[in-house]
């Protein structure tokens, strides 16, 4: 039996990835009752960052310990993947060593290569294309917050990157509409647009985007690897910070969410993280809840 991947949100059913939050939101309950369940004891995960991270590695790492089960750090430095082993081959040895891995690397191809070739289940945890177990998490959080997401309005300003694609997989797995605010030149992938031009609009104004949404969230301008274009991207997109005034033109209801690092003063002001409309902090949390239920969800298929 092939083992399930979660590559994209795309790799899961609309009913499976409620399952998984319902699952991710009782969880939750159960580690503030201190009583979890140890439903991946003797299991390992092995973790392989070729980009760094806070969030990935602290909520995986931490929610396999707290599920009875371990994982294994694994970077480039670490491995022979950094000295050019084929990504075919080191899938082939470590997936007969462990029982379910998580990638952070560059390229989407990377991941697409290492399920194919594995034999156990494949999670991406950031590529350049999409951020899937972000959304997880944010899906999560909303439906914490305000319920159903189904029918609403969610608002991306900033950059079209692995997180606006992944909102755009959202938008056709949990069925709301999605504005996407940004420059000429900083778009999502054309294809993807293609394929999902019912459910998204594009602007280049963010006010005329954010206006009458339910949730508005934001990114870095410059991700992980585009160091060198900060200033370029720093005028880009000058005019796109979500900030107070922006927020007001949202319902009044409207969440604010960001997948963090924020850079304060650049993508949002230096208070709205900290605001009341704003998530952000429930958000981060949520990475270890709603990890910790896909691994659950993939174990058991597998």
């Amino acid at each position: 039996m092939k083992p399930r991947h979660f590559l994209t949100l795309l790799d899961l059913n609309p009913s499976e990835l409620k399952q998984v939050i319902e699952r991710a939101v009782e969880l939750k309950a159960l580690r503030k009752q201190d009583s979890e369940e140890k439903t991946l004891a003797g299991k390992v995960l092995g973790m392989i960052f070729e980009k760094s991270s806070t969030r990935t590695r602290v909520s995986f790492e931490a929610g396999m310990a707290q599920m009875g089960g371990s994982a294994l750090f694994l970077s480039s430095n670490d491995t022979q993947l950094g000295r050019g082993e084929p990504i075919a081959d080191s899938a082939r040895v470590l997936s007969r060593m462990v029982d379910i891995v998580m990638i952070r690397t560059f390229g989407h191809d990377i991941v697409e290569t290492f399920a194919q070739h594995s034999t156990v289940p494949v999670i991406n945890a950031l590529t350049d294309g999409y951020h899937p177990c972000q959304l997880l998490a944010d899906m999560q959080t909303y439906w914490e917050h305000r319920g159903d997401i189904a029918g609403k309005t969610v608002s991306w300003v900033g950059d079209g990157n692995n997180m606006c694609q992944s909102y755009i997989n959202a938008a056709r797995q949990f069925d709301f509409k999605l504005n996407i605010a940004c420059p000429e030149g900083f778009e999502p992938d054309s294809e993807l647009m293609a394929q999902n031009k019912q459910r998204i609009e594009l602007f280049r104004a963010p006010k005329q985007a954010v206006a009458n949404s339910d949730l508005v969230v934001t990114d870095t301008w410059a991700s992980m690897g585009q160091e060198e274009e900060k200033l370029a991207r720093e005028k880009a997109f000058a005019g796109y910070q979500v900030n107070e005034e922006l927020m007001s033109l949202a319902n009044s209801d409207a969440l604010m969410m960001h997948c963090l690092p924020a850079y304060r003063g650049l993508e949002v002001s230096e208070t709205i993280l900290d605001a009341d409309d704003s998530v952000v902090w429930d958000e981060a949390e949520n990475r270890l809840h709603a990890q910790k239920a896909l691994m659950e969800f993939l174990l058991a298929q597998h």
